[in-house]
């Protein structure tokens, strides 16, 4: 038996990447109330054309977009969808210590995008797939 770890195809851990920022951003919005995340869907598509689907791949315009929707408030939506991200991918990275009561999701020299950004690229060094070999006897 011969047990490996190869990474993944950059294709392939992109489209999971993709696929769980969609979720988390879904999962996010729907925190708000289904009409409330209906309508920023529709917003995105009718206001702005960006489909649900094209986000992961125009988070710039994402980002920009929920700006100008939430305004003030925009901050606070963006720190949720880091939080949600965080807990769906295993990417291990440092962040910096704060005392109480400040929180490590207050940084402010790493915007959403940049969080995002980041985020991808981990994932895409982190992920691996276990390749197991298994030799018969002749």
């Amino acid at each position: 038996i011969t047990i490996g770890v190869l990474p993944i195809e950059k294709n392939s851990y992109e489209e999971d990447f993709d696929d769980i920022l969609l979720e988390t951003i879904d999962e996010t919005l729907s925190s708000l109330g289904e009409p409330v995340k209906n309508a920023v869907y529709f917003h995105l598509q009718t206001n702005f054309n960006l489909s649900k689907n094209e986000i992961p791949k125009k988070i710039n315009d994402f980002s920009d977009i929920v700006q100008k929707i939430f305004g003030s408030g925009a901050c606070r939506l963006e720190i949720k969808f880091m939080q949600t991200l965080h807990s769906k991918i295993n990417v291990n990275v440092k962040w910096p210590e704060y005392k109480a009561p400040l929180s490590k999701w207050i940084i402010t020299d790493m915007t959403f995008v940049e969080y995002v950004n980041s985020m991808r690229q981990n994932y895409g060094e982190n992920t691996k797939i276990t390749l197991i070999i298994n030799q018969k006897n002749r």
